[in-house]
């Protein structure tokens, strides 16, 4: 049986002894058996590791170009740091995402990985820290406290990018159905009751809406990001840091990353402050809300498929049970619905993480970024398994989002406001439903054309209501004789009979149905 390489590393507890041909050194070791989390290490949001490498290399070309570091080191540190930067030795990052120590396991883990990596591009041996050291060349003029959160802020940034684009597909996705349903009469709903009819379309068209803002949300979130306090060193008073590296570091971290990144102008300030990751968090916690409230109005629309609304059909994904032969569940919003509560639960990590630093440094910067990171990555691949997997498939089932219309009491408020006779339904089982009194219906009807006529008559029948003209016309009558002392002036106005021939053809027409 082969033995395995080791060589050994020191530091200021001591000695341990480390795989030969591992990339990472002693602190990075240390952090792996002090926190076994949730064994999601750093190699899983490559995001993140390459931001990091980003945030390394500028710090090396701005050390060499103020004379602290010398080309050879920078040239191999630029070099590892690119490296990374292009998906290679990620690996090596071998930290859980939550830790204690603000970062400092993430930093130094990406300190040593390239160190290590830079001597072998000198021909070095690994762990030859008196040549090329984890922190005196790579970590120069730079702390966790700036190196930690810029590169966070970084890894954001990149992620909402591609958050938001998969967003705003989804959005165009409902738009698309919103403009192919945009014929198809529905009854809406209020509070699970019936209210007024409405289009399949304009439903349609508002969850494209609804998710279309906080695009733009997002967006808005995103911009907070783009500040950052690299060059502030540990509390942000910049100590050990030479004057102009903030500056220079910004600058040649922006083209680095291809993020337009800005210094904040108060470097103390933005070292302990963790505002615009919690303005984030409450962003994704919006999108998610609305996500799952869509979610829910599609498994409910097309509940059933026969004993609920079935109005509309979701694609079939999969068999839906191990007992109940074709059943097909609406898998898809159900899953997209757990990522939602996954991340507004991240929401109240976030606020609280950030309400616990204390001072001039937040501690619990690695939950924060794990939770932001999580959650965007959830959400993109949500809003992409969404639209391409249930959306784009989505049919309608018109006839019976016709039938619920047409027998429901709702037609009679969308009739109301474009008529100018009185049609009123009194003494009609089906809205007295038990009560013992007579109540009164008005049906508005305000066109002099048999068309008119006709739909009144249609929503007679479909409501089952078995009308006489002559019923309409006591009912109208005993209205006008009591001048409306029983009701308001709006209701007197709705109940006055138009009268004129158009009027009595819709009567007549009524009478025929």
């Amino acid at each position: 049986m082969m033995t395995r390489r080791m060589r050994t590393e020191h530091d200021s507890i001591g000695e341990m002894d480390i795989p030969a041909e591992a990339d990472y050194g002693i602190h990075t070791a240390r952090a792996v058996e002090n926190f076994p989390i949730t064994g999601i290490p750093l190699r899983e949001f490559p995001v993140l590791i390459e931001s990091l490498a980003a945030v390394k290399e500028a710090a090396a070309q701005t050390n060499f170009e103020l004379g602290l570091l010398e080309q050879e080191h920078a040239d191999v540190i630029i070099r590892a740091a690119r490296e990374i930067r292009a998906g290679r030795h990620h690996e090596h990052f071998l930290v859980d995402m939550i830790q204690g120590g603000a970062g400092t396991s993430t930093n130094m883990n990406a300190n040593e990985v390239i160190a290590n990596r830079a001597l072998e591009l000198s021909n070095q041996q690994r762990g030859a820290y008196d040549v090329i050291s984890p922190n005196d060349h790579v970590n120069l003029s730079q702390s966790t406290n700036d190196v930690y959160p810029t590169a966070v802020r970084i890894a954001l940034h990149k992620s909402l990018s591609g958050f938001r684009i998969e967003l705003a597909r989804l959005a165009d996705a409902f738009g698309a159905k919103g403009v192919e349903f945009a014929p198809l009469i529905k009854m809406g709903r209020t509070q699970m009751q019936d209210a007024v009819p409405m289009t399949l379309g304009q439903e349609f068209m508002a969850f494209s809406h609804t998710l279309q803002e906080d695009v733009e949300r997002l967006g808005e979130a995103q911009s907070l990001i783009r500040e950052i306090n690299l060059g502030a060193t540990a509390i942000g008073t910049g100590i050990n840091a030479p004057p102009g590296y903030a500056e220079l570091a910004c600058k040649h971290l922006a083209v680095i990353a291809e993020v337009p990144v800005i210094t904040a102008f108060d470097l103390v300030e933005a070292t302990s402050d963790t505002g615009a990751f919690v303005q984030l968090s409450g962003v994704m916690k919006r999108t998610a809300t609305k996500l799952s409230k869509i979610c829910n109005d599609l498994r409910l629309l097309s509940s059933g498929p026969r004993a609920g609304f079935g109005e509309i059909n979701l694609p079939a994904m999969q068999p839906g049970s191990s007992i109940m032969p074709g059943k097909v569940n609406p898998v898809i919003p159900e899953v997209v619905n757990q990522v939602c509560f996954e991340v507004i639960g991240g929401d109240v990590t976030v606020t609280m993480a950030a309400e616990a630093g204390q001072l001039q440094l937040n501690a619990f910067e690695p939950v924060i970024a794990y939770r932001l990171l999580r959650g965007i990555d959830m959400l993109r691949n949500a809003c992409l398994v969404l639209r391409e997997r249930c959306v784009t498939g989505i049919t309608a089932n018109a006839d019976r989002m016709r039938y619920f219309v047409e027998h429901s009491i709702g037609i009679v408020t969308a009739l109301d406001a474009a008529c100018a006779a009185s049609v009123v339904l009194e003494d009609n089982p089906i809205f007295n439903a038990g009560t013992g009194e007579g109540q009164a219906i008005g049906i508005d009807v305000g066109y002099d054309d048999l068309a008119c006529a006709g739909l009144v008559g249609q929503l007679l029948v479909h409501l089952e209501c078995v009308v006489q003209a002559g019923d309409i016309g006591r009912v109208a009558a005993r209205q006008q004789a009591a001048g409306g002392r029983d009701r308001d002036a709006p209701t007197q106005r709705r109940l006055a009979v138009g009268g004129g021939a158009g009027a009595g053809a819709a009567l007549a027409k009524a009478q025929r149905f």
